[in-house]
Formats: C-alpha cells, structure tokens, sequence
C-alpha cells in the first residue's frame, strides 16, 4: 500500500520561523487568562489548501504574559504556513509555554470541517507534569 503522507508532511512548519511572542510582567497571582482566536488560517502541507479553524489559549501566567500584539502577528504567520491541525496546536503551545514559562497552559484547535469531519486537537501542558 502507498502512503501518501511523507516524514516531511509530518513534520511541516514545526521549524519554521515565526515572529517572536513578546511578554509583559504580571502583577497578579493564581488566575487564568484565556485567548480566543477565531479566524485563524494555515494551509495543508500536502494539499496547499487553507485550513481554518478557532484556537483557544488558556493559560495560568506565573511571572510573565502574552503581549496581544505579538500573539496577533504570530499567528497571522501561519496564514501561509503548510502545517497540520495536529502541528499547529503543540507548536504554539510550546512556543507559549517558552516564552510565557506559565503554571500551566492549553491549546485547543477547533477545525472547520473538510469532507464531512471535524477535528478538535488539545494538547496541554503544566509544570507538575511537563507535557
């Protein structure tokens, strides 16, 4: 049987460079802060087709939070980005988790349907557990 996903598919736009996420100190304890991002768009690695879909940060900032601006043009970034739903969610939530250092945080991705199915990815992280 011939697989039509290659590693490289796989592994599209997990290295790729993206603007950096800025950070401000936070001033208060034991809260969470959560983003919605409801137009956000990338593009299949193996189609060239866009994907759009909502993504939901939630996070518990420890000393440090996201800069909305750079977080907008951040992910505007993947507009053009081949990536799967599956990449898209785990690497901004390492790339969160790097710049922010939180006390725990989650990405969920929310997909707009494509031949009928919809996928719903989250992936979570928190210092207790480590991924």
């Amino acid at each position: 049987m011939k697989r039509n996903y290659t590693d490289e598919h796989a592994k599209a736009g997990l290295d790729a460079e993206l603007p950096e996420l800025e950070t401000w100190p936070n001033q208060f304890p034991g809260y969470q802060i959560e983003i919605v991002i409801p137009e956000f768009t990338s593009v299949c690695p193996k189609t060239g087709l866009p994907d759009f879909g909502k993504l939901t940060l939630r996070y518990a900032p420890a000393k440090l939070c996201l800069e909305l601006k750079s977080l907008k043009m951040y992910t505007l970034a993947y507009r053009n980005l081949g990536i799967f739903y599956e990449n898209v969610v785990n690497r901004i939530l390492e790339d969160v988790v790097r710049a922010v250092k939180p006390v725990e945080a989650t990405v969920t991705g929310e997909f707009t349907p494509r031949g009928g199915l919809s996928s719903t990815i989250t992936a979570t992280w928190s210092r207790k557990r480590g991924r």
